[in-house]
C-alpha cells in the first residue's frame, strides 16, 4: 500500500489533466496504488466549484475553466508547479483535514529548504510568505475527495509571470499579494523544485500520522 508512482507529466492542458484525473479514480480499485502527478500548465484561470464570478476582474485572452476543486479562482502558467496527489486516503487512514495538512506541510518543508520562512494558514488554505512585512501567497490548494480518493492538488509558485495574478481576486481575497520561489532566492527551475518537493509530499502522505504537523 505505501508505494505511491510518480509521474512527470510535462506541459499538459489542464482539461486534459482534469479529464484524465477522473478517468484515473473511476477506473482504480482498492489495491491500485496512489500516485503523485507533476506537471505545468499552459496559461489557464480556473474556477472552483464553488467559484464567485466577481472574482474574475480583468481575465482577458486567458481562458477560464470550470473546475470541480475546492477553492475559488486561481492562476496557472508556465514555471508554476502544479502537483496532483490522486490519494485513497480510506486505505491510509487519514482525512480530508489531515491531507491538506501534509499537502500544506510538503511545501511549507520545501521552501525551509531553500532559506525561505513559509508557513500554511487553517483558515485560508495555501502556503504564505511575509517579505517586507506584508503577507505574500506562494503555494495554492483545491482538492476534490469523492468516495475518500483526492484529485486536484497544490500549485507552486516558482519562476513564472505573476502579472495574470493581478486580474483576478487569487483564491477569493482582493489584493492577495503573489511571490514565487526565484524571486526569494531558490531555485528558478520547475524541475529543480520538482525533485524536493515530490521527496517531501512522499515523506507526508506515505506516514499514517502527519510527519512534523502544521499547529495552528
Amino acid at each position: 500500500m505505501d508505494q505511491i508512482r510518480v509521474r512527470h507529466l510535462g506541459s499538459v492542458a489542464y482539461e486534459d489533466s482534469f479529464e484524465a484525473m477522473r478517468r484515473f479514480n473511476q477506473a482504480r480499485g482498492p489495491d491500485t496504488p496512489d500516485e503523485i502527478w507533476l506537471l505545468e500548465h499552459p496559461p489557464v484561470y480556473t474556477q472552483g466549484q464553488a467559484g464567485k464570478p466577481e472574482h474574475l476582474l480583468m481575465p482577458g485572452d486567458i481562458p477560464v475553466v470550470q473546475s470541480d476543486r475546492g477553492g475559488q479562482v486561481t492562476y496557472h502558467g508556465p514555471g508554476q508547479l502544479v502537483a496532483y496527489p490522486l490519494i485513497d486516503i480510506v486505505r491510509r487512514g487519514y482525512g480530508v483535514r489531515s491531507l491538506v495538512s501534509r499537502i500544506e506541510q510538503a511545501m511549507v518543508d520545501t521552501l525551509l529548504g531553500y532559506g525561505i520562512a513559509a508557513y500554511a494558514d487553517r483558515e485560508a488554505p495555501g502556503v504564505y510568505v511575509d517579505v517586507t512585512g506584508r503577507r505574500h501567497k506562494i503555494g495554492s490548494l483545491g482538492l476534490r475527495v469523492r468516495q475518500g480518493r483526492s484529485m486536484h492538488g497544490l500549485s507552486l509558485n516558482v519562476a513564472m509571470d505573476l502579472e495574470p495574478f493581478s486580474r483576478i481576486n487569487p483564491c477569493g481575497y482582493s489584493g492577495l499579494a503573489m511571490t514565487q520561489v526565484a524571486d526569494l532566492g531558490g531555485p528558478a527551475t520547475v524541475s529543480a523544485v520538482a525533485d524536493d518537493l515530490v521527496a517531501q509530499l512522499l515523506r507526508q502522505l506515505q506516514h499514517p500520522s502527519p510527519v512534523n504537523p502544521i499547529v495552528a
